[in-house]
């Protein structure tokens, strides 16, 4: 995986950069988990190669673009420190996995930090192939973009596997479930059979790897059930049981490294072991203590850092290496904002190369509506959507095609409009049901229960918020009106009253 361009002469500058002549660079974070100290330490060499900002891809790695005056003292400096890279080449992709949200956001049972880091141990060898490891609980994570996609079972420590040929769209179900200490080998025997010249087709890989090796698996008992899609709030200071969580978005998806300094720089001295990109190329920093609290909003304050954006702003995916999708984002998004459009439940994928694969329920694809010499001279966008709104579908239906950049705004607001009918539709008659009778005057009084519209907290007067040092037995009404939840920090005023029965806790 190492490169040098005096080696490579055949690969030349990334054809966006040719006029000034900059490399592209990636450094993979396998599962999406840095240290701070390696993060440092690669951080440190790119800054005294003149480089300013780093981005982190949809898969959880870190890019760099470094001028060609510098590349050559940036890969000596990566080779000394072991820091394994690419140069404007995907020949290995980053391995992707939930981590990101272990803990902080909705997971599985028996998923846990530790079962993540077994699974990535597992592998001696750089995958080829698009490797996905998913907890089949969350939703904040991408789980069929990989070719082969490992998703937690109902069965601790097995994993169901769906694979994907690196030149097509259809998913193969694996006949087993596969043991968490035999991912990393079945992967390289999957990735030699897949890829070689003389490889058995999907359908009957699973015969020929089963005649060939033993694995420890289970039988497939029951079919895979994933969650609805629904993208959580992921950024700013948010707490989760005693502790606190911190998530980092940037607008234009660039992070400067004298800001990514200070953070890896504070979480060596609070002892906080690893950093998590994510596929919506944020970060997210698990563990804050309360006691350092304030050494976190110092560093965001000095390095102008705002950890506020609208939701609908954090709902989109952009390809890596483009600012062509990041620019289009941006118009889009003030439109919605403007136009005050619901977006609640989607989540957005901008793709301007034929050949790239973008996380989305819309889809935004440019295409050349008129070529001369395989060059584009004017473009077009064609709108999709996955069927029933689900990101993690594999089928794309056209909504709108070859629409002029002036008018997808428009097209877009008209889908997100269609999407919301529809979704009102379909619980009508639930959300007609669930509406409590009102007691009568010698019926019980009402519980009291309280719940939080952006998280779904909840507050119970039996149990109080021992977060918030409220006892039990406090009534909502009687709680100080700077009471504010305990996970998002939503203010009381709009938190919403709901039936026992219909209340879901977290």
């Amino acid at each position: 995986m190492l490169f040098n361009p005096d080696l490579h002469p055949n690969v030349p500058p990334d054809p966006e950069n040719t006029m000034r002549d900059y490399y592209h660079i990636k450094i993979n974070l396998p599962g999406g988990i840095v240290s701070p100290g390696y993060l440092k330490n690669i951080l440190s060499v790119a800054s005294r190669a003149e480089v300013r900002k780093v981005r982190f891809g949809s898969r959880q790695q870190l890019l760099l673009t470094v001028h060609y005056e510098q590349i050559r003292f940036l890969e000596k400096a990566l080779q000394q420190l072991e820091i394994p890279y690419e140069v404007n080449t995907e020949r290995y992709p980053n391995i992707i996995s939930s981590y990101c949200g272990e803990d902080v956001f909705r997971t599985g049972q028996w998923l846990s930090a530790n079962e993540y880091h077994s699974v990535l141990d597992t592998f001696e060898h750089a995958p080829q192939l698009k490797v996905n490891l998913s907890d089949s609980n969350q939703s904040f994570t991408p789980f069929f973009t990989g070719n082969l996609n490992f998703i937690s079972s109902p069965e601790p420590h097995f994993w169901y596997l769906y694979i994907r040929p690196k030149k097509g769209n259809t998913l193969y179900k694996w006949p087993d479930l596969i043991y968490t200490n035999e991912i990393g080998r079945l992967s390289r025997l999957l990735e030699e059979n897949m890829l070689s010249p003389h490889g058995e087709k999907e359908e009957v890989l699973y015969d020929t790897i089963k005649k060939n090796t033993n694995y420890t698996s289970l039988p497939l008992a029951q079919e895979l059930e994933l969650p609805s899609f629904s993208l959580p709030y992921y950024e700013g200071f948010n707490r989760y049981e005693s502790r606190t969580w911190l998530g980092l978005y940037r607008r234009d998806e660039q992070f400067t490294i004298e800001f990514l300094l200070d953070i890896c720089n504070l979480c060596m001295k609070t002892r906080i072991g690893e950093i998590c990109s994510t596929p919506w190329k944020s970060l997210i920093i698990k563990g804050i203590e309360d006691k350092y609290r304030a050494e976190w909003s110092y560093v965001l304050g000095k390095n102008n850092i705002n950890v506020r954006h609208a939701a609908n702003e954090l709902a989109w995916q952009t390809e890596d290496h483009t600012d062509e999708g990041t620019l289009l984002k941006k118009e889009l998004v003030r439109y919605i904002d403007k136009n005050d459009t619901r977006t609640f439940g989607l989540c957005f994928g901008i793709q301007t190369r034929p050949k790239s694969e973008v996380f989305g329920s819309v889809l935004i694809r440019k295409r050349p509506l008129i070529s001369f010499a395989q060059l584009p001279l004017f473009s077009v966008y064609d709108l999709y959507y996955t069927e029933n709104f689900n990101p993690n579908s594999r089928k794309h239906v056209l909504f709108e095609k070859g629409l002029f950049k002036i008018h997808l705004p428009g097209q877009l607001e008209r889908l997100c409009r269609r999407y919301s009918n529809r979704r009102n539709s379909e619980t009508n008659v639930l959300s007609t049901v669930s509406i409590p009778e009102p007691p009568s005057a010698a019926g019980p009084e009402p519980a009291g229960i309280y719940q939080c519209p952006n998280c779904f907290t909840v507050f119970d007067p039996e149990y109080g918020d021992e977060l918030r040092n409220i006892i039990p037995g406090t009534a909502f009404d009687d709680l100080p009106e700077t009471y504010t939840c305990p996970t998002c920090d939503t203010v009381k005023r709009e938190m919403t009253e709901v039936a026992e029965s219909h209340t879901t806790y977290f």
